[in-house]
This record gives C-alpha cells, structure tokens and sequence, in this order.
C-alpha cells in the first residue's frame, strides 16, 4: 500500500503542469523556458512507488506569466480531479508565484483532499536538479491521508508548508522556500510526517469573470507619494500598502492615500512579511493609528501579495467594505471554517455558511 493512502488501495492522484523551471528545456543561445509537459514531469520521477498518478499540461508559462484568472481557472479544475475521485492533486509550476498560487488555491478549493503545488530551483539541464525530487515528495503528501484538511500545501525541499504562511525567500537555493513560524512538516524516506495543523479555514466563492485590479505600492524611507498619486489616477479596484515595520508610511504619502482610501479599498500589510501589524502603539503622522483614521484597512498578518489576492477574490465576489473590514480583522477564526457567500455583506452571520469543523 503507498504512504498514507487515504483509500485504503492504491491512492489515485491528479497532477496539473503549468510550466516553469521544473518544465524547462534549452531554448536556444537565451537560456531555458518551459517546454515539458505534465507525462514527462511524471515520467521523469518514481511516483508510481507511492501513487496513481494521472497527469494533465494545463499550462505551459514562466511562473511570472500567471495571472490570478489562471489560478482561479486552476482551482476550478482542480475541484473537479477531486470530485472525479482524486484522493489529491499536485501542480507545478515556476517558483516565482508559486506561495500566491497556493494561497488563491486554499481559499478556492473547498474539499479537505490535500492540493499540493511544487516547483524547482534548478531546471532539467544542470547538475543537481531538483524537479524529480520535489513532484516525488509532492506526490507522497497528495496520496497522504495526515495531509487532509490541511487546506493547500507547497512542497518543496522534502518541507511541507502551509499556504498562508509560506513564500518564497532566496531567489535561486533549493531551500529557497520558508515559512514563519515555521513548516507544518517534511517527507522523509518517501512518507510526510505532519507535526502541526493551523487554526481555522477561509474559504471564498470562485468569481466569475475577470478579476478586479488591484494594485500593490511598497513604501520606502522618503516616499513623496507620487506613486500613489499615479495610482489614483490608475482606474484601480483596490490597493494594498506594502507599509514600513508595524505599519507606517512617511509624511509625503498621506495625502494621496487619504485621497484613495475614501474611493477604493485601500489594504495595509508590512514590508517585514513577518509579525503582525500594529494597531495602537503610535499616534504620529503616518502612523498604524493615523492610518485607521484615515480609512485604511488593516491587513493582520498577511503579507502584502497575500493580502492584495484575498483583496482581489472579495471584490471579484462582490464584497462591500464591512465584509472586506471583517475578513482581514480575523480571516482564520480560531477552530472555525468560514465560507463566504458571494456579494455577502458582514453583519450578524452575514456571508458565513459553515462553522467550525
């Protein structure tokens, strides 16, 4: 029997490729680009030691080249491996967005079945890569029954992360994925072990039509606010501040970001990616109070490209400023599973349709 088989015989698993270094081949004189599809990635690693594998090329990009209505048509396929039967799903893809893949993928994908994305570091063609490696243990943790209800996961270095914590923080080591506080396990000798399992579920509609635009603006010491100023004039859905330390912005960016906040959805997220924003410790200018004050929506702990996604999805389904308040003040209730109805306001049980697990 394969580790972990959630089904008692032989666990059946879907994988989707979708590009990106771990499908990459020369490409001429300008170096690699994805051309493998999702057979060779499968052929290319012993996944049939652990699993079923069926595998599908969904798409054939650079993991830059996603765009968030790729991942939203991802997640609609996906849901439909599992409904078809598939004790899990892996994608692959490039490294470079693979933590805001993961991330839509968890808020979109409802069933406890285990979604696992994986990528590499090193592409096909130079000594030591790790693409066979990574869709192997990829693999084992999608056929592993520890892994369900665990939401999305991204596996890569025989470490397995949670989605909403993980990102990607070197740009080339193949341990270039960490997560704060830390991963939920690891595989080791083809089997994951699963040592911890966060708190609580948020899970979204998936929105039809195109996504909204929602823009991110990082801050730096001695912004004058003239990229927000172009941002006001962008035609934007939404926007998330990508502020300094507990959650401040200097002096020269308010005025515009008072002037945004009172048209559009405007989110505030760290540039630390770790930690939790502030709320009354500074009463200064450009402060995390003066901020509040001011309109600005406090984005908890998520990073700025989490927070500007989960932005992106509540707009995408309708969501006014109470629920978008409400969904970033708390978005993973403790022991709770929340599922938000589209275009569904905040109030008393307002857009909740599921309670705790």
């Amino acid at each position: 029997m394969s580790p972990g088989d959630a089904h008692g015989g032989r666990a059946q698993v879907a994988l989707f490729a979708t590009g990106g270094t771990i499908a990459s081949a020369a490409a001429g004189p300008g170096g690699v680009a994805p051309s493998l599809t999702a057979a060779d990635l499968v052929a290319a690693a012993p996944v049939a030691e652990v699993a079923d594998v069926t595998a599908r090329s969904f798409l054939q990009v650079p993991g830059a080249h996603l765009s968030l209505d790729d991942v939203i048509s991802l997640a609609g396929v996906v849901a439909g491996a599992v409904a078809d039967g598939a004790a899990g799903v892996v994608v692959t893809q490039g490294t470079d967005t693979i933590e805001e893949t993961a991330f839509v993928l968890d808020l979109l994908v409802h069933a406890p079945e285990p979604v696992v994305v994986t990528g590499a570091l090193r592409d096909p063609t130079v000594a030591g890569a790790d693409g066979p490696a990574n869709v192997l243990a990829a693999v084992a943790v999608a056929a592993s029954a520890a892994a369900r209800g665990l939401g999305t996961l991204v596996v890569v270095n025989d470490e397995v992360h949670a989605a909403r914590f993980v990102r990607k923080s070197h740009t080339s080591s193949t341990g270039a994925f960490t997560s704060y506080p830390g991963p939920v396990g690891w595989v080791s000798e083809r089997r994951p072990r699963i040592v911890s399992r966060p708190v609580g579920r948020l899970l979204l509609p998936r929105p039809d039509g195109p996504s909204p635009c929602v823009g991110l603006v990082s801050m730096s010491m001695g912004d004058d606010g003239r990229l927000l100023a172009c941002a006001a004039r962008a035609d934007l859905d939404g926007l998330v501040i990508e502020a300094l330390g507990g959650g401040h912005v200097p002096p020269g960016a308010l005025e515009p970001l008072t002037e945004l906040a009172g048209r559009i959805p405007v989110v505030l997220a760290s540039s630390t990616r770790r930690g939790e924003l502030l709320r009354a410790t500074y009463g200064f200018a450009g402060s995390e109070t003066d901020l509040a004050a001011r309109g600005v929506v406090h984005g908890g702990w998520l990073d700025a490209r989490k927070a500007r996604l989960l932005l992106a999805l509540l707009l995408g389904t309708g969501a006014d400023r109470e629920r978008v308040v409400s969904t970033f003040a708390e978005p993973y209730a403790a022991g709770a599973e929340r599922t938000l109805e589209a275009g569904a306001g905040s109030g008393p049980g307002g857009g909740l349709l599921a309670g705790g697990e």
